[in-house]
C-alpha cells in the first residue's frame, strides 16, 4: 500500500490503482491462508472477501462487501486493465482506490483479528 501512495506523488495513477489491488487482494488471500488453511485461485476481492466472510461468519464483513460493492469492483478491474488494456486514471480516482483498499483491509482486521 505504500508503494502505491507513493506513486499517486509521481503521478503514476495506473501504477498506484494496481498496486492498491494487490495490496487487498494478497492481504485478503493472506487473511484466508491463516482462518482456514487456503484461499481460491482467483484475483476477484470481492469473491476473495466472501469467502472470508463465510469461513468466519461475519455479518460485519458481508455487510461491508455489499455496501461496497461498486467500489470494490472498481478496484478489481485495476488488476485487469494494468495487464490488458490502457486506462487513464485520475488522482481522485487513485486516492478513492487506496481508500477503499485500505478500509477494507480495517474491516477485516477488525471482524478476523488484528494479527492479520
Amino acid at each position: 500500500m505504500e508503494s502505491a501512495r507513493e506513486a499517486i506523488g509521481r503521478r503514476a495513477y495506473d501504477v498506484a490503482c494496481f498496486l492498491a489491488e494487490q495490496s487487498l487482494q494478497l492481504f485478503l488471500k493472506s487473511a484466508l491462508l491463516r482462518t482456514v488453511g487456503d484461499y481460491p485461485r482467483t484475483h476477484r476481492i470481492r469473491q476473495l472477501l466472501s469467502e472470508l466472510a463465510k469461513a468466519t461468519k461475519s455479518k460485519k464483513l458481508e455487510d461491508f462487501a455489499k455496501t461496497n460493492r461498486v467500489k470494490l469492483s472498481v478496484l478489481e478491474d485495476a488488476y485487469i486493465m494494468a495487464r490488458y488494456f490502457a486506462k487513464e486514471y485520475s488522482r481522485e480516482d487513485t486516492e478513492d482506490a487506496i481508500e477503499i483498499a485500505q478500509k477494507t483491509i480495517e474491516v477485516v482486521k477488525e471482524a478476523v483479528g488484528d494479527e492479520l
